[in-house]
């Protein structure tokens, strides 16, 4: 997954949040099937407007879905785009290594 250089520094901008950082590590341990919006307000003791809106700036980014299964509506992280972040972060390491740098 290829994105553009401000797609990826608006990721890194809503996951630079720390309860939208807490969000998506919590609904990274939970797996692909993530977890309802009650559990992760319940288990993040944050308020649910609150909490919304944190799930909205991560949803706006696409780090994360919704799905509405009955009256429950799940979260779900979207690794394949949080691994494009990471890869983008990672794609240079240690490429100027052993090259000489003018002085």
């Amino acid at each position: 997954m290829k994105l553009e250089l401000e797609d990826y520094a608006k990721a890194l901008k809503e996951l630079g949040h720390p309860s939208r950082l807490k969000v998506y590590k919590r609904l990274a341990k939970a797996g692909r099937d993530g977890l309802p919006v009650g559990t992760l307000q319940k288990e993040l003791e944050i308020p649910g407007s609150t909490l919304s809106h944190h799930i909205s700036a991560l949803v706006s980014v696409g780090l994360v879905k919704q799905k509405r299964e009955g009256r429950i509506l799940y979260c779900i992280p979207q690794f394949e785009r949080f691994d494009a972040v990471i890869a983008f972060l990672c794609e240079e390491c240690c490429a100027d290594e052993g090259i000489a740098q003018p002085e």
